[in-house]
């Protein structure tokens, strides 16, 4: 266990951590945990049971005030406007080029918007907001260190909360959510996720935040159903498989959502901040594609490491590596020229410095 570094910022949950023998790592400035009994343990345990994770570093801003919805909507690219209370949602908040600034969950409350962020992009994301609210009757609040964030993912989940709650989640839809309230504490309870698994992440105040965990640690029995704590290894290794994009792999300021494959995500009925760059992407066709890769042996190939064609060219480059726990093979995610995105093309990846093969092949690499 690492001593910890003392200008980091502390969830709630430092001392749950310690108490549970964490190994913890500086991520994004804050003190979390990287792991617990191990990342492939971790992992597996929440393919197979569940897993509660400390999310609390992640960004969540408030967004209130009479044009609200008017501020929403000029920033996301997806089309959020028309979400009914009790609704939440993934979009993109893009730059003027196009590129990504950050990849977000939208929600709607009855009388306010809440958008969580991505750690590295909390105090980006919030001069942004800030910047396109001068002119509105808007107001932005960072509720990041007021409050606490869980995330309790896997097969069991909804089994277990069902019987824990005070309204079983296995009714909410999914990306939908549900204030709740149990002594005094009122927390949020949300239908999502980012590990491919069904699940919930659970938003409360800051002073009820260890009551609550310990409470959702355990049932009237004193079982604990088989929830263990899982930490930011696990958590990467889980949405890998899942195909789903980490800011600073797949994302960037650098990249567009259509190059990355959330087309989806990005409305052409509305004005959003880069929306005719977008469209220009659309029109002239990408000039990458993110896909999915299966190579060969062992061998973890990193971020940057190098795609090849057979002549030897470089047709593309990876941006996340990893051995998949599940499938037992190493995989990646990377961006190609949209030549090389067919499935079934074979590239050689300089795997620090041995040309090695791969696949490409379908994302997800792992559907529930």
């Amino acid at each position: 266990m690492s001593s910890t570094t003392p200008d980091l910022q502390k969830t709630c949950f430092s001392d749950y951590h310690r108490k549970h023998g964490a190994k913890m790592v500086d991520f994004a400035g804050w003190d979390m945990p990287l792991q617990y009994a191990g990342i492939v343990a971790e992992h597996q345990h929440t393919r197979q049971a569940m897993s509660i994770f400390d999310v609390s570093h992640m960004g969540r801003l408030k967004i209130s005030g009479r044009e609200s919805n008017q501020l929403v909507e000029l920033v996301c690219t997806r089309n959020v406007g028309h979400f009914a209370v009790g609704r939440s949602g993934y979009s993109l908040i893009c730059n003027a080029a196009g590129g990504v600034l950050d990849d977000v969950i939208v929600s709607r409350f009855e009388n306010h918007w809440l958008i969580v962020c991505n750690a590295s992009n909390r105090e980006k994301i919030k001069a942004w907001l800030d910047i396109h609210r001068e002119n509105l009757n808007v107001k932005v609040e960072d509720e990041t260190f007021s409050t606490a964030m869980v995330s309790i993912q896997g097969p069991k989940v909804m089994e277990y909360l069902d019987g824990l709650l005070p309204e079983p989640p296995s009714a909410i839809k999914r990306y939908h959510f549900q204030v709740q309230h149990y002594l005094i504490a009122t927390f949020n309870v949300f239908r999502s996720g980012y590990t491919g698994e069904d699940g919930v992440e659970i938003i409360c105040g800051k002073n009820v935040a260890q009551m609550a965990v310990n409470f959702l640690g355990r049932s009237d029995s004193g079982d604990t159903g088989g929830l263990k704590p899982a930490g930011l290894g696990a958590r990467d290794t889980l949405r890998l498989e899942a195909g789903m994009p980490l800011y600073g792999h797949e994302l960037t300021e650098a990249i567009d959502p259509i190059s990355a494959g959330l087309e989806w995500a990005v409305a052409r009925d509305k004005e959003f901040i880069g929306r005719e760059a977008l469209e220009n992407i659309r029109v002239r066709g990408a000039q990458q594609q993110l896909v999915g890769l299966e190579i060969t042996g062992q061998r973890i190939a990193r971020q940057g490491t190098v795609l090849s064609n057979e002549k030897g060219e470089p047709v593309g480059v990876i941006t996340s590596g990893s051995i998949s726990p599940t499938l037992g093979k190493v995989i990646a995610m990377a961006y190609v020229e949209p030549p090389i995105a067919q499935i079934g093309t074979r590239v050689l990846a300089d795997v620090r410095g041995t040309p090695t093969d791969a696949a490409v092949v379908a994302l997800p690499f792992y559907r529930r």
